[in-house]
């Protein structure tokens, strides 16, 4: 993992956490479920990341830092997007557990 997406993930893996912890009260399930679709959209930028580094370099573009910063906001994008509505199913089933999770707390 180069040096910019590994800051771009810490970013926005600490925006999820900050969230998180703003979000811990069972009276605010929109906020809960608006955090759990930002994980989904996370997960799933790293999965297309990853997906793209299996294709071979080529194609009209040459591979410059322009086109990486490009590709990773494309990624971005495409992630937020996919996320959203039902998505894969992972921030609804994510949403299930916290809500469990939040209305009995552990002791």
């Amino acid at each position: 993992m180069k040096i910019n997406d590994a800051m771009l993930h810490l970013n926005n893996s600490s925006k999820i956490g900050n969230t998180i912890e703003n979000t811990k009260t069972p009276e605010d399930p929109e906020k809960l479920m608006e955090v759990c679709r930002e994980f989904e959209s996370l997960f799933l930028d790293m999965m297309l990341k990853q997906m793209r580094k299996t294709v071979p370099d080529g194609g009209l573009v040459e591979k410059s830092f322009a086109r990486e910063m490009y590709e990773s906001m494309q990624d971005e994008e495409i992630a937020k997007d996919m996320a959203k509505g039902g998505g894969i199913g992972l921030a609804q089933e994510l949403y299930n557990q916290l809500s469990r999770t939040t209305r009995n707390p552990v002791k």
